[in-house]
């Protein structure tokens, strides 16, 4: 396996950045990419890094928010074939919501829609191809954690806090065991590498990579969180 960031919050080197995430794999003979970052930036990145989008075999959304989302439309311009997977709770009704303030997160408004002869929605343990899946969530109450980071979804009922049914883990397996892809670990990065292990009892988790959307929480919350990470038996850990 190999994976190339095409798009992240930082650079260091020629290529631009942004507040967003895309990431390019190379898998057992075929070519992925997971998420299209908050603008069509990572075509040119990819451009930049002589990596050709147009045969790219399938894509990934790890979840409904727009800073993985927006380069979508880019990304169907620019590639005429690939599927591209969402989860089956991924919708246009994704908010920031603080009090009266009320932001629009969510992915690009109709784009499934649009591209829907091109858009699969899986859910539960889903095989992609041999030794690829995406797995989604199914730890219980994590609206607790949509609360509290102020993630709400809007539904014909009113809004109820994000339990993050939109959100997915891509898991390759590899020679050293399964690497986990979840790009912003919202549903907390305990709650994935468990899942993961539920639904992989009898396989090795040795990496994760992403990132885990702990920025500014206290570093007694952080240095709790290192332990719990350290308990669950990964080897390897890659943030964003």
């Amino acid at each position: 396996m190999k994976m190339v960031v095409l798009v992240e919050n930082s650079s260091r080197c020629r290529l631009c950045a942004e507040h967003g995430l895309s990431v390019y794999i190379e898998y057992e003979g075929k070519t992925y990419l997971l998420d299209t970052g908050a603008t069509a930036l990572f075509a040119e990145n990819a451009k930049e890094l002589g990596i050709d989008l147009s045969k790219v075999d399938t894509a990934f959304l790890s979840h409904a928010h727009y800073d993985h989302a927006n380069g979508m439309e880019k990304f169907f311009e620019i590639n005429e074939k690939a599927p591209f997977y969402l989860q089956e709770g991924c919708g246009e009704n994704c908010y920031f919501k603080k009090g009266f303030v009320r932001k629009y997160i969510g992915i690009p408004k109709g784009i499934t829609k649009r591209y829907q002869d091109r858009i699969k929605y899986v859910s539960g343990i889903c095989p992609i191809a041999e030794g690829i899946y995406l797995v989604s969530h199914s730890t219980p109450h994590l609206e607790q954690i949509g609360k509290k980071e102020m993630m709400y979804q809007k539904t014909k009922l009113g809004w109820k806090p994000d339990n993050f049914c939109h959100e997915q883990s891509l898991v390759l397996d590899t020679d050293s065991g399964l690497v986990i892809f979840n790009s912003c670990s919202h549903g907390g990065v305990v709650n994935i590498i468990n899942e993961v292990k539920a639904a992989f009892p009898e396989q090795k988790i040795t990496a994760l990579i992403g990132g885990f959307h702990i920025f500014r929480h206290p570093e007694a919350a952080i240095r709790e969180l290192a332990k719990l990470i350290k308990e669950t038996g990964i080897q390897r850990i890659y943030t964003g």
